[in-house]
């Protein structure tokens, strides 16, 4: 599958509402996971509209936190590849907190909840190769 068709997979899942964006970014990620959808859903489910209920990181930006992990199988290196893929999140979107994306307190929406998605999965791919 192509980055732009995970990237799509995961904003159709966020759009429909048939996932939060963490859980969106896991689940375009399911068959490189090795994980059921029933798990990548409850790993997620604490991430719908940013840890903290805003008040902390996009959930996008932690889904693609959570697959690098279980992709690159826990190694040490983990902590740098997730540095880059917040690089290129924030690169993309504009900021990495929640209520900065979405414009709570100022009004100018950074980046839609859909097009975080996108980001979080084009981030995670640009860094971990398939």
């Amino acid at each position: 599958m192509t980055m732009e068709e995970r990237a799509g997979m995961a904003a159709e899942l966020k759009h429909t509402g048939k996932a939060n964006c963490a859980q969106a970014v896991l689940l375009a990620f399911q068959d490189k996971l090795g994980m059921s959808e029933e798990a990548l859903r409850e790993l997620g489910a604490g991430f719908g509209a940013g840890m903290g209920c805003m008040e902390g990181t996009c959930g996008a930006l932690v889904g693609a936190g959570i697959a690098a992990g279980i992709l690159n199988k826990g190694e040490r290196n983990t902590v740098a590849l997730s540095r880059q893929i917040l690089a290129g999140f924030n690169e993309k979107s504009g900021a990495t907190i929640c209520k900065v994306l979405k414009g709570a307190g100022t009004g100018k929406v950074l980046c839609e909840c859909d097009d975080c998605v996108r980001n979080g999965v084009k981030s995670l791919m640009e860094v971990i190769q398939f």
